[in-house]
C-alpha cells in the first residue's frame, strides 16, 4: 500500500498520470484489505407510478453513490478526501456499477430475479417492467472491491382486473 501512495506521490510530483487499478485480487497488495476500508454506499430506487395499473410498465430508477468523506479505490473510480466531489458534496455518483433488479410479489417470501442494469457514468439507473401484481420491488448494489453493498425497495399496489 505504502509503495502505491508513493509511486503516486512521485507522479504528481512529475505532473503525470497514474490510474490505479484494483479490480482483481490478484494484483492487489496482499495487505490491501486490512489497510483500506470500504467506501459507505447508499442506493436510492423508486418504482413509479403508484398505484400502477395491470399490464402497463412500472420504472424502475436510482442512484448509486458513496460516501466523499472516504479514501477508497474501485476500478477506475477513485476517490481521495473528497478530491472529486463537487461544490461540498456530501456524496459521489458511481458510475457503471452493476445494480441486480428483484420483485418479491404480495404475500410470498421469496425475492424473483428480474434483470440487470448497469448505472450510468454519473450513477443513475433506469429500466422499466411490466405490472402484474402487488409487490415489492429491490435494488440491490452487490458490492465491489472497497465498496459496501448497498440496496433499496418500494412496495407498489397494482390495480385493474386480471384479463
Amino acid at each position: 500500500m505504502m509503495r502505491r501512495l508513493a509511486a503516486g506521490l512521485a507522479a504528481a510530483a512529475l505532473g503525470t498520470t497514474m490510474v490505479a487499478i484494483a479490480s482483481s485480487p490478484a494484483l492487489a497488495d496482499p495487505g490491501l484489505d486490512s489497510d483500506v476500508r470500504g467506501g459507505s454506499t447508499s442506493l436510492q430506487f423508486d418504482a413509479s407510478p403508484e398505484p400502477a395499473w395491470r399490464g402497463r410498465p412500472i420504472t424502475l430508477s436510482g442512484k448509486l453513490s458513496v460516501e466523499c468523506a472516504g479514501d477508497y479505490i474501485s476500478g477506475f473510480v477513485s476517490v481521495h478526501n473528497a478530491d472529486t466531489c463537487e461544490k461540498q458534496e456530501r456524496r459521489h455518483t458511481l458510475g457503471w456499477k452493476r445494480i441486480s433488479i428483484l420483485f418479491q410479489p404480495a404475500g410470498s417470501s421469496r425475492w424473483e430475479y428480474v434483470r440487470s442494469v448497469r448505472t450510468s457514468g454519473n450513477g443513475y439507473f433506469k429500466t422499466a417492467a411490466t405490472a402484474r401484481t402487488s409487490g415489492t420491488w429491490r435494488a440491490v448494489f452487490q458490492g465491489a472491491p472497497h465498496l459496501a453493498p448497498s440496496a433499496g425497495q418500494d412496495w407498489v399496489k397494482v390495480i385493474g382486473h386480471r384479463r
